[in-house]
């Protein structure tokens, strides 16, 4: 049985071991005995990532700081492992789907045993996983103090368009065509035809970016989680996260993670080749046909993301 499923007894219960928020700050030599260099390179390349956002935090207080405290409502992209004292924010097209997975695996108490065999659609139910907004207040500070927090970011701009390739290109997307595409059409396209502002499915990139950085849109209702900033999704200023994970490092990472949490003898992250992915290459291109005017504007929106987790300005831009 254990062979089998070894995360029938095992995975759920870490009484009386140490928690991976111990484990991070003042590793065993027991976690990986053979491997105390890459241990330390690893540690030091994350208290890197971490100061990173703690100093662009700082540098940029007088934005950042302005809602002191946070709702329930800035608390449903953090999902929580008890078992594992983990809490992990999510942030869509930065390899969520897979974290969800995983994170249904370590809270699913041999429920499940391989991430791939639970269907896409399944780990995007909320009920399948607990969210920190579904805690009282002690029991969400006793987890942010305790618990080890992590998200997994992607450069901002390749994250955006991935979201617009996901989102406006694919047919199958109607509810997004319906609810946005056919807002964007009759806001940003002049002499639309009756059948797209009905359908909402024929949005062009620059449409879609024209949309962003108007004011209108920021003062309608916030954005849509798939293109929100990560810095309004996870609130990286308000919370502190001990490790932070890159989409561009995102196997090494995500399997430190599991270290830590005591389960990477069993559990793998997740990888495949997608051949349908976003590339730098790909980005580059949908970026053309922008005017510099608005790429400056859309920078700007996106500026925080950038400096936060240290991706620097793309070479194709041409700001203003």
């Amino acid at each position: 049985v254990m062979r089998r499923n070894p995360f029938g007894m095992d995975i759920c219960c870490r009484k009386g071991s140490r928690s991976p928020l111990q484990e991070l700050y003042n590793p065993t030599q027991v976690m990986m005995p053979v491997l105390p260099l890459q241990l330390s390179n690893t540690a030091i390349l994350h208290q890197i990532r971490r100061d990173q956002v703690t100093d662009t935090c700082r540098a940029n207080s007088v934005s950042s700081r302005k809602r002191r405290v946070l709702t329930p409502n800035d608390l449903k992209h953090l999902v929580v492992d008890d078992d594992h004292e983990m809490i992990y924010c999510y942030v869509p097209k930065v390899a969520c789907t897979n974290w969800k997975r995983v994170m249904m695996v370590l809270t699913g108490r041999g429920k499940y045993s391989d991430p791939m065999e639970i269907p896409a659609n399944e780990a995007h139910v909320s009920s399948n996983l607990k969210t920190l907004n579904q805690y009282s207040i002690p029991e969400i500070n006793h987890r942010l103090k305790n618990y080890m927090k992590f998200l997994f970011v992607r450069e901002p701009f390749e994250r955006l368009v991935s979201a617009y390739r996901n989102k406006f290109t694919q047919k199958y997307n109607t509810s997004f065509h319906k609810r946005y595409g056919t807002k964007i059409v009759r806001r940003q396209r002049k002499n639309a035809t009756q059948e797209a502002l009905r359908k909402g499915d024929d949005v062009k990139f620059e449409e879609f970016v024209a949309y962003l950085i108007d004011p209108h849109t920021q003062r309608e209702e916030p954005f849509n989680e798939h293109w929100q900033t990560v810095y309004s999704l996870c609130h990286p200023c308000h919370i502190h996260y001990d490790l932070i994970g890159k989409y561009e490092t995102l196997e090494e990472d995500s399997n430190y993670i599991l270290q830590l949490a005591g389960v990477g003898n069993y559990l793998k992250f997740p990888t495949y080749a997608k051949s349908t992915r976003t590339t730098d290459e790909m980005t580059t291109e949908f970026f053309q046909n922008i005017s510099s005017l608005h790429q400056t504007q859309l920078y700007e929106v996106y500026k925080l993301d950038f400096l936060m987790f240290n991706y620097s300005v793309p070479s194709y831009l041409k700001l203003e």
